[in-house]
């Protein structure tokens, strides 16, 4: 006789086992038509899961955040199931849900064409429309090897035989006549999935993710709740492409990338403007709030990152070299080594604390030439990082001040939707339980005093401290991870750094990690797509530009760009022999806030001059 408790408090009895189902019917048709599956326990499982025991229990619906990844894993299955009924032969391999989607990777002898991803999804409806119940089946390993085997799926007998257990039982989920090897939940039919989803591309996968296996094909698709939401989906992504920060660099001039130098940026002149204006605009931001700026080399030796833990943890993604005399040196992965060895120097006081020591240091890291992505993410890049050196009795106010330093920073370039991750111990971690308690409580504890709200994100943290992640939505809705935080009691152990206490004793302090921008170059590559290149003024690398219509103007053009450069204004002028109509439609297209074409009048009258001085 299970009882079960609701998430509005309440109880419901029930005198034998019961499904999600049922207790959805149980509390009325209309829920028990949009139950999609259930929560037991805080288990996502199928709506048909027979619960025997008391339980806590929530139905999930479309409108519950679980829905969505629901409904693109089972996509992924659908569009498997109209590849092997209009292609006969194919195999089916891997096919997750992913951020914004689902894909499925197929072992196939002849290449898809776009004309057969329409068919597919053409296909992938008539499936839905059939509404085909979806069911849980369990195989003995031995048989579920057999079953696939015997249909020809040499993939999936690979699975089960290196993924699944000895003696474990096998997962399928069945749709028609179709079925495959599945941990679930699912949706009860092919019909919960709805309209909302589009095939969208087809790429090269090599099988399990290894080069040295063989390439299949990977089949992306889209999938959401329904067709209004998946039309907002393709419409960003059309905006997504026309601002493509890429494409804008090059027609605006600002940077460019080359194959010599795979993942480090050439900026021209325009766009290292804007660079240096983001540094400067962030030195003062620094200074106002108590920071002292610092540099620390870009090469160290190797035994200072395995006294960090980086040798250890960070290997892979490090550019290392010896020298003749044996010596093996690193390029910084991290800026924040070389900030302890700064606060080593001397002897320290608690009257010294906080110290704050901010630096724009170079970093480089090792990313796969497939992953890199012009400048959000590259090899070399500069971090605008801090590092804050205090007492455990000022690490809270310290959070407090970092968490309201990076709110208003992105509110002054226009982000204001931002969501702010925790994320706690994850298992590869240095230090004691007690030590880790101490900084998440630390960074809850802030966020709470300032009734900000975060999502938990469990094990995610950094391998010595846990953290706090900033997400900015854009002008388009994407988010972008920028900032960050994080709280270390355990790089200061392993340096052994200390101060002096009030009671003339040595003392650990605690450090603190920050990232306001995070990789100059990744927030710049932000704000070209969030401004579309159309940056206010302020930040424009150049504000006005002064033109003539006739050679007669030239002198006074001149004078007036000289004006303004005195004025502290970033301006140009345009004495091409053009028409002023072309000169206009060119400098428009270049995103130049604001523009002044001089005729004879105005010289005569000198009224350029006097507008812009008012």
């Amino acid at each position: 006789m299970p009882q079960i408790t609701l998430p509005d408090g309440s109880n419901r009895q029930f005198d034998n086992p019961v499904s999600v189902l049922d207790i959805a019917a149980d509390i009325g048709p209309g829920l028990a038509k949009a139950t999609l599956a259930g929560k037991v326990d805080g288990t996502l499982v199928d709506a048909a899961y027979i619960i025997e025991n008391d339980a806590t229990v929530a139905i999930v619906t479309s409108r519950d955040d679980e829905a969505l990844e629901l409904l693109r894993h089972d996509a992924a299955h659908v569009m498997a199931q109209a590849v092997q009924e209009l292609y006969p032969g194919t195999q089916v391999t891997i096919g997750p849900a992913i951020e914004d989607g689902f894909y499925y990777d197929f072992a196939r002898g002849e290449a898809f064409t776009p004309e057969d991803l329409i068919d597919i999804e053409k296909r992938m409806h008539e499936i839905v429309k059939r509404d085909l119940p979806i069911q849980r089946e369990v195989f003995d390993r031995v048989d579920a090897m057999k079953a696939f085997a015997d249909i020809g799926e040499t993939y999936k007998v690979e699975i089960i035989k290196h993924i699944i257990p000895e003696g474990e039982e096998v997962s399928v989920y069945r749709q028609g006549d179709w079925f495959d090897v599945c941990r679930g939940p699912h949706l009860p039919s092919t019909g919960k999935l709805g309209n909302g989803f589009k095939v969208m591309k087809v790429a090269g996968a090599y099988w399990r993710g290894d080069s040295n296996n063989e390439m299949l094909q990977r089949i992306y698709g889209t999938a959401w709740p329904d067709k209004k939401q998946l039309n907002a989906y393709l419409h960003r992504l059309e905006e997504a492409e026309k601002r493509d920060h890429r494409k804008l660099g090059r027609h605006l001039e600002l940077f460019h990338l080359d194959e010599q130098a795979p993942g480090s940026v050439f900026w021209h002149a325009k766009g290292w403007t804007l660079f240096n204006l983001l540094i400067n605009y962030m030195r003062k931001r620094q200074e106002d709030a108590g920071y002292i700026e610092v540099n620390t080399p870009d090469v160290m030796d190797r035994s200072l990152w395995e006294t960090s833990g980086h040798w250890q943890n960070y290997r892979e993604h490090m550019f290392s070299t010896q020298t003749e005399d044996g010596r093996v040196f690193a390029l910084k992965p991290m800026n924040c080594p070389g900030s302890v060895l700064m606060f080593s120097q001397g002897l320290k006081s608690y009257r010294d604390l906080p110290l704050r020591m901010a630096e724009f240091g170079k970093v480089h890291r090792y990313e796969p030439s497939g992953a890199l992505h012009g400048l959000l993410r590259v090899r070399h890049f500069t971090q605008d990082d801090a590092h804050i050196y205090c007492t455990e009795d000022q690490m809270e106010q310290e959070c407090i001040d970092v968490i309201k330093l990076i709110l208003d920073i992105y509110s002054d370039f226009g982000f204001d939707d931002v969501v702010i991750k925790f994320s706690d111990r994850p298992e590869n971690r240095i230090g004691s339980d007690e030590i880790w308690d101490k900084l998440e409580g630390a960074l809850t504890n802030a966020l709470d005093s300032m009734g900000r709200e975060y999502k938990f994100f469990p094990g995610e943290g950094a391998f010595y401290g846990p953290k706090l992640e900033f997400v900015l939505r854009d002008a388009i809705g994407r988010d972008w991870q920028c900032g960050t935080l994080q709280v270390d009691m355990n790089l200061p152990e392993r340096f052994d750094i200390t101060y002096i206490g009030e009671d003339g004793e040595r003392h650990r302090p605690v450090m603190l990690h920050r990232a306001l921008f995070g990789s100059l170059e990744r927030f710049f590559g932000i704000l070209l797509e969030h401004y579309e290149g159309k940056f206010p003024t302020w930040l424009a690398p150049i504000q006005a530009v002064v033109m003539n219509i006739t050679d007669k103007q030239a002198p006074y053009v001149e004078k007036v760009q000289k004006m303004l450069k005195n004025q502290g204004i970033r301006a140009i002028s345009d004495l091409r022999n053009e028409k002023v109509g072309f000169k206009i439609r060119e400098h428009t297209l270049q995103r130049i806030p604001f523009m002044a074409v001089v005729g004879d009048r105005e010289v005569e009258q000198e009224c350029v001059v006097k507008t812009w001085e008012h």
